[in-house]
């Protein structure tokens, strides 16, 4: 069963590649390679490609890495049978190897008007360009094919997967291009929906690849969860949810007043009522996106704007080490 795990908080990272401010730095993206170098995208589910890689998963077959050692049973390649276990317990006894697979790792980022918004050190849109970067540099270190589709209201852009780091400049070069066209947080009409992005999203990855969802899934409804049941079918699915702080709580002293630029709306922040029932707004729907992916069995992350995203990815997917001795 999969539930949001809201990481615990850390201190910022010395130096400036965590993500802040309204609009991205394409020269920050291209630096995140050496966060990512920590980061190993591990393999959650057994691989459904047929391509042969240099990624180890958990399907099993002939390979060059030697898994265990079984009991014969039929069907068995002749070819793997252990004699020297089976001389010694008089019972035939079969090598099993771990298959070396190749693992394409798509990125799907979400650079709609609903991410231009943020409150502390940087918006949800930044927030979702660092996110992609570090996963895409992580993939190109375990030498993936890497691959994306990033979308803004009314454009997306297919990058192909390949193993090069051509790809990965390519998906930096376009995350970077439509978070700069960002202008307002109010989608104009007739806008991409999350449910469609979703529907391309099956159409452009390969069986047994790795998808990674970067949305603040504002729009996520029963139809996007007939999408994601037909996505993971063929593929591992992790969605990253991005929020920001002012989203969840808005806790003010004061009346607070709101503008889109044409209209202003005063909000009662002060009133306990008020605060208690924003919360339960947000709260509601992050359980409704949670429902749904445990009803799929899949990864849900998320992440604030005002977290220390690299240590957070690092204590996710950060390599672990055998312990001596």
């Amino acid at each position: 069963m999969a539930m949001p795990q809201r990481p615990t908080r850390h201190a910022k990272s010395p130096g400036n590649l965590s993500p802040s401010g309204a609009y991205c730095e394409l020269a920050d993206l291209l630096r995140l390679r050496f966060v990512a170098r920590d980061l190993k995208l591990f393999a959650r589910r057994p691989a459904r490609s047929l391509l042969t890689g240099g990624v180890r998963t958990r399907m099993r077959g002939r390979g060059v890495d030697f898994e265990e050692v079984r009991l014969y049973q039929p069907g068995d390649d002749v070819r793997t049978i252990d004699w020297r276990v089976t001389a010694r317990t008089q019972v035939p006894h079969t090598k099993v190897f771990r298959e070396e697979r190749e693992r394409p790792v798509f990125v799907v980022a979400d650079q709609r008007a609903s991410m231009f918004f943020g409150s502390r050190t940087c918006f949800k849109s930044v927030l979702t360009t660092h996110i992609g970067a570090t996963i895409a540099w992580a993939a190109l270190n375990q030498s993936d094919r890497i691959g994306g589709l990033v979308f803004g209201d009314h454009a997306q852009r297919d990058i192909r997967a390949r193993r090069s780091q051509h790809a990965a400049l390519e998906l930096l070069h376009q995350m970077h291009d439509f978070n700069r066209e960002l202008e307002s947080p109010l989608p104009s009409p007739g806008g991409i929906s999350l449910e469609t992005i979703l529907s391309d999203t099956r159409r452009v990855s390969k069986p047994g690849s790795a998808v990674f969802i970067i949305s603040d899934f504002h729009d996520f409804n029963r139809r996007c969860e007939q999408q994601l049941f037909e996505l993971a079918r063929h593929t591992d699915v992790t969605l990253m949810h991005v929020y920001d702080p002012l989203e969840r709580e808005l806790a003010s002293n004061h009346n607070l007043t709101v503008s889109d630029g044409r209209d202003r709306l005063q909000l009662p922040a002060q009133d306990r009522s008020f605060q208690r029932a924003y919360r339960e707004d947000f709260e509601q729907h992050l359980a409704r996106l949670t429902e749904r992916c445990q009803r799929l069995s899949l990864p849900l992350l998320s992440y604030a704007t005002d977290d220390d995203i690299h240590s957070l990815l690092r204590e996710r997917f950060g390599a672990r080490r055998r312990p001596r001795g």
